[in-house]
């Protein structure tokens, strides 16, 4: 993905992935065993917003860097060869403020985006319940109309920096007996009465995510504060998962190639029966299937990833990159590991992490099963026969 997107970005662009790569090189690298261990991303997500990582999306008329949807798949798959956690949550703060901006912008909203992207505050996306992840019509969290606003009530999980976040987009089901017409989405505040956050889970590699819930009690939305009102907020999270759905795939790639990378870099070092390890046929054969998956996931990837920059229909573009990226990422990491013997074990070299967040992304946004439902219910449409 990288390599494909350094001819097609512009030199502004390039400059900015500069940055990208100074940062994971020197912040998310460095940083990247000690949050597995449960260590606070707080100031390495500081350091980002002050290197403008935080901005990249937000229009400019908001003071953000109004950059295209492939510049944010390049950084994914950049950051995520040293830790696709840490990537995760840094990308779903600047998603909120990237989110907040698409509705009326009141002085309040404007000052709570500049807080994002300063990283003076953190922001998560709360659509997943206890009982209700990939079947999203099916959430239980209720929003009452009430005078001047909403009272919510429910519990939310599996939400990303549940942890740090101060805002959180948050659906809610005004009314259960119109299913998915019925949700809405509220701008809720960690920091108000009614809000109660539960412990973050203790993610294997993944706690940089800082995934967790919290439950809402009688807690009140003003009317300023309903994002998209009910029949609206369902599609446009849709819409919104297309999109992360894609840039989880390109975080795999980058885990991928990180780890293709250090393998190869130990086969050459390391001698067995007179020369370097890569020198044997076998093992040149088994990473260079690598690298073919590798080149298939940032070729699936950058399709739907285009299609979404020119805003077009990237439903099924965006499933088959995100089953293939489940479907191979966590296998080819295990190759990369066997490549290195029992020294891909070692927590120095990140591998072991790499797989646990491969798994990870199997579930993110819509699992590899759910991926597989997508792509059957349009086949006949898409690759169906012709008159």
């Amino acid at each position: 993905m990288t390599d494909f997107l350094d001819d097609a970005l512009t030199p502004g662009e390039r400059e900015i992935l500069d940055r990208v790569r100074a940062f994971r090189r020197e912040v998310v690298a460095p940083g990247a065993d000690g949050w597995a261990r449960g260590e606070s991303v707080v100031p390495a997500m500081r350091e980002a917003a002050a290197r403008g990582l935080l901005r990249l999306e937000v229009p400019v008329a908001h003071g953000g860097l109004g950059q295209r949807y492939l510049l944010k798949l390049a950084l994914c798959e950049d950051m995520s060869r040293a830790d696709m956690a840490f990537t995760f949550a840094m990308v779903n703060t600047h998603n909120v403020a990237a989110r907040l901006t698409q509705s009326a912008m009141t002085a309040a909203r404007a000052q709570q985006v500049s807080q994002l992207m300063k990283g003076e505050i953190f922001g998560a996306t709360a659509l997943s319940e206890p009982g209700a992840g990939s079947d999203f019509a099916a959430i239980k969290t209720r929003a009452e109309k009430v005078d001047g606003g909403w009272r919510l009530n429910g519990e939310k999980g599996w939400i990303t920096n549940a942890g740090i976040a101060d805002l959180f987009v948050t659906y809610a089901q005004t009314d259960p007996e119109a299913g998915w017409r019925g949700i809405a989405c509220f701008l809720v505040d960690g920091r108000r009465e009614g809000f109660s956050r539960a412990a973050p889970y203790a993610l294997m590699g993944g706690r940089a995510i800082g995934a967790g819930g919290f439950a809402l009690q009688d807690y009140f939305v003003p009317d300023e504060d309903v994002l998209s009102p009910a029949g609206e907020a369902f599609k446009l999270a849709m819409k919104s998962v297309n999109g992360a759905r894609v840039y989880v795939a390109a975080m795999c790639a980058g885990m991928i190639a990180g780890s293709l990378e250090t393998a190869l870099g130990y086969t050459a070092r390391r001698q067995i029966f007179g020369k370097a390890v890569v020198e044997h046929q076998g093992m040149r054969w088994a990473l260079g299937d690598v690298a073919t998956d590798l080149e298939a996931l940032r070729a699936l990837t950058a399709k739907a990833g285009l299609l979404i920059d020119r805003a077009e229909d990237a439903v099924m573009a965006a499933a088959h990159a995100k089953k293939f990226a489940g479907a191979v990422t966590p296998a080819r990491i295990g190759d990369c590991i066997q490549a290195m013997g029992a020294a891909g074990l070692r927590e120095e070299h990140g591998l072991g992490r790499h797989l646990a967040c491969a798994k990870i992304a199997g579930f993110t946004d819509g699992s590899t099963e759910i991926m597989r439902e997508r792509i059957g219910a349009g086949l006949m449409a898409a690759y169906g026969p012709r008159g």
